[in-house]
């Protein structure tokens, strides 16, 4: 497996989650992505930086292209230094939220990506990593 050097991008604030948006957009095309897949793994990667922010106090992204045998893809990583998630099972679940959202962020994330993990203890913040492949 092969990747490209990362880019990272700090998420502290609304600006910051148009600007992951972006450049995840651009990772996506050059991968060479379909409109679809792009919009799935941007869509993720919005929720992902919301909850950094707000659950998390804020973090950051990084976004790099990968390379496995014969596929390609981009593979997001974010982590944020925040209060962690107590029950990560529970929080996967469709309509759970601790905030005023809809409950759809960690478990549409995952559903929107072809690869996805999680870390989190109470504390010491929370990782997520998705990788979206080209179809």
């Amino acid at each position: 497996m092969s990747s490209t050097n990362p880019t990272s991008l700090p998420i502290t604030s609304q600006e910051d989650i148009v600007v992951v948006r972006q450049a995840v957009r651009k990772a996506a095309v050059g991968a060479g992505l379909n409109l679809v897949d792009q919009t799935k793994i941007v869509t993720a990667a919005s929720e992902l930086a919301r909850n950094a922010l707000v659950h998390g106090g804020g973090g950051n992204v990084s976004i790099e292209h990968i390379n496995e045998w014969e596929r390609r893809g981009i593979r997001l990583s974010f982590i944020d230094q925040g209060p962690g998630i107590r029950d990560i099972e529970q929080a996967l679940k469709d309509g759970y939220s601790t905030g005023t959202g809809l409950g759809l962020g960690l478990g549409g994330a995952k559903r929107l990506s072809n690869d996805f993990s999680i870390w989190s203890e109470p504390g010491n913040g929370t990782r997520v990593t998705i990788t979206r492949w080209k179809s």
